[in-house]
């Protein structure tokens, strides 16, 4: 295998003689512009004719070991990845094709448009949450997704994922999201930056809990009292940390899918659509969300840092 890194690019290649198929495969940075922040994502486009299994598509998403690969495939002999306007899509975890995610479309979107050289002025994914439009607005990606809809619940009902917590202030409310199985929990205000980002969750058997949920979504507030603004001093109108343990990702970096069940819950606390938000784990990445009724745009910037074939 012959690696060849710079900070522009990252090109990995190997001797295709022996093996009976291969895809082309890329990984990309979402919601930076910048290697190695953000939230990673594989991409293997295919072609309409493809035969690939299923069974050969989540051992792809487990040997990429990231949050999500994310494969489009062509839907007829006639189209192209350069020239066409609608792809299907599908996304799989390192456990499990997923409805919807958010990181791994804005990757898709990168590669069509800035790899493939893409010139639509909007793309269609046809996906399980139905078809989602990405358009490309200068150095910004703007997906439109359907609003992740809450629903208040008792937090007793949670008592064992809330004492996974640890050691916190105290629980403002708890909602769910049906649709995505995504249950958000917020904390109480005055937390620092610093602290928020420093805490760790206490995982443990936390996977065994429950088989009901696909993510659990922290979120606080962002004062900038406290210190949550950018790097040229933007405050964020709130910051959150996704973790996804019964999908075999701990802690996801930066989860597009889970700014919409934010964005519903935000949107009743502040009385605002529109929101700057971060979210807070390692790697971290910056967000603009404007929620209009039924959906969301999310709007988010992506680094392509890997180009090679993968071969089986």
């Amino acid at each position: 295998m012959c690696i060849c890194n710079d900070l522009n690019r990252i090109v990995v290649s190997t001797d295709l003689s022996n093996m009976a198929a291969s895809i082309p495969i890329y990984t990309v940075d979402a919601f930076t512009d910048v290697p190695f922040e953000g939230n990673p994502a594989a991409v293997c486009p295919l072609m309409c004719n493809s035969e690939i299994s299923d069974h050969i598509l989540q051992k792809i998403a487990i040997e990429m070991n990231l949050s999500e690969t994310a494969f489009p495939k062509l839907l007829s002999a006639d189209d192209s990845f350069e020239k066409s306007t609608t792809f299907g899509l599908r996304w799989f975890t390192p456990k499990e094709e997923i409805k919807l995610c958010g990181h791994a479309t804005l990757a898709t979107a990168a590669i069509l448009f800035d790899k493939f050289g893409n010139s639509s002025g909007s793309i269609t994914f046809q996906t399980l949450s139905g078809d989602l439009i990405v358009r490309k607005e200068g150095d910004l990606f703007r997906m439109d997704f359907p609003t992740g809809y809450t629903e208040t619940q008792e937090p007793s009902d949670y008592n064992e994922l809330i004492t996974s917590l640890g050691d916190i202030t105290g629980v403002e409310d708890v909602v769910y999201c049906s649709s995505l199985r995504y249950l958000l929990v917020r904390l109480k205000d005055g937390w620092t930056r610093k602290q928020f980002e420093e805490w760790q969750l206490q995982m443990g058997d936390l996977h065994k809990s429950t088989d009901t949920l696909v993510v659990l979504i922290v979120t606080m507030k962002g004062s900038p009292e406290q210190g949550f603004l950018d790097k040229i001093g933007n405050h964020y109108d709130f910051v959150s940390r996704c973790f996804a343990p019964w999908m075999k990702v701990p802690e996801d970096p930066v989860t597009g899918s889970a700014q919409t069940v934010l964005a519903h819950y935000w949107s009743k606390v502040l009385s605002k659509t529109k929101f700057y938000v971060r979210q807070c784990s390692e790697r971290g990445g910056d967000i603009q969300i404007i929620l209009k009724d039924d959906r969301v745009d999310i709007l988010g910037k992506a680094r392509i840092v890997t180009e090679g074939t993968f071969m089986f």
